[in-house]
């Protein structure tokens, strides 16, 4: 497919930070062109956060491959009618400030939607653009502790612990803008008409509750703050830690894997029947993955086909054969201080 599934659309990317430059990433990938409309001077934000990579930051240039900049005011009317014939072409509109910012701009839905009834203007915030918290300001941490994420698994009271991954800003701000700009052009396909797309990071978390949201329904409890079968409460789904301080990742779930995980690591058979007393049984996995270093149970695990596997670095991700073998790091990224790898997207090489 010469130049990506999208070739030939346009848009217009009025997002900053994470959520929506990601989400017009992905366009980008996938043959769109993308461009920002920055603020002079500092531009995105993201382009002074750390670390630097030649004059802005390299979480700028991951995020921003492949796109085309324009600085301009808007809050200066006259720099607002040079942007008027984009605004007219355009084929979708991303934008990520608090609600009503873009009405007063005078770049709100139905004063663009009048000028190109086609356009799919898509608003990314923390809440939605209407409900008694559209106003409230807020960050990813805040959107899941919202939605009832974090209480699940913190961990101890005392030391709690911060997921490393940004949640609601990508599962619940990019992803959730992507797959509802790709349909809102198939409708339009059929249509010929735009509209207007409100996703809400903290809403886009709960499809990651659905077991919590079960249980608190089937049974009228939620989940035990890490009790429940993915958070830490089942000994066949936990990280251990081996002898030299790594961790090892255990996802025995069915039967056969932990049969198979319990025989290569030699549990007591009386512990491996797990439901009799959990408490025992992750007391007895815990000493036994504890009394040798990981570089001795990789090989074993690995020969039991269990769905257990030492937990990588970082730099080991980046240089495993597997994804190597994929091309998931094929792609480069020039800036002006050198070059590195392209943040991989999840767009099909076909697209």
């Amino acid at each position: 497919m010469s130049g990506g599934a999208l070739a030939g659309l346009k848009v217009l990317d009025f997002s900053t930070l994470l959520p929506g430059p990601m989400a017009t990433l992905f366009l980008a990938e996938a043959g769109a062109e993308v461009i920002k409309i920055e603020r002079p001077g500092r531009g995105d934000e993201m382009r002074s956060y750390t670390p630097g990579w030649g004059e802005d930051s390299v979480n700028f240039h991951m995020l921003n491959r492949g796109k085309k900049s324009i600085a301009l005011d808007l809050k200066d009317a006259a720099a607002r009618d040079r942007l008027r014939p984009l605004l007219a072409e355009a084929d979708v509109l991303v934008e990520q400030f608090r609600p009503g910012v873009m009405d007063r701009l005078g770049l709100g839905y139905d004063a663009l939607a009048a000028l190109n009834p086609g356009l799919i203007y898509c608003s990314i915030t923390g809440y939605g653009q209407d409900g008694p918290s559209r106003d409230e300001a807020g960050h990813d941490l805040n959107y899941i502790g919202r939605a009832g994420l974090l209480a699940l698994g913190p961990g101890p009271a005392e030391a709690p612990t911060l997921p490393p991954a940004l949640i609601a800003d990508i599962a619940g701000g990019t992803w959730p803008a992507v797959a509802n700009i790709l349909l809102a052009l198939q409708a339009r396909a059929q249509t010929g008409r735009g509209c207007r797309l409100d996703i809400a990071m903290a809403e886009g978390i709960f499809p990651f509750l659905y077991w919590a949201l079960g249980e608190l329904q089937a049974t009228g409890r939620a989940p035990a703050p890490g009790g429940a079968l993915v958070t830490g409460g089942s000994p066949r789904y936990r990280l251990y830690p081996a002898a030299c301080g790594r961790l090892i990742a255990v996802a025995a779930l069915e039967q056969k894997f932990w049969d198979a995980f319990t025989a290569a690591i030699g549990l007591d058979p009386g512990l491996a029947d797990d439901a009799a007393d959990p408490a025992a049984t992750i007391a007895g996995v815990a000493a036994i993955l504890a009394a040798r270093p990981a570089a001795d149970w990789a090989p074993i695990l690995a020969a039991a086909d269990c769905c257990c596997t030492v937990v990588a670095t970082l730099d080991e991700a980046l240089q495993d054969p597997h994804f190597r073998a994929r091309g998931l790091f094929a792609a480069g990224l020039e800036h002006p201080g050198g070059s590195g790898v392209a943040l991989p997207m999840p767009v099909a090489p076909a697209f």
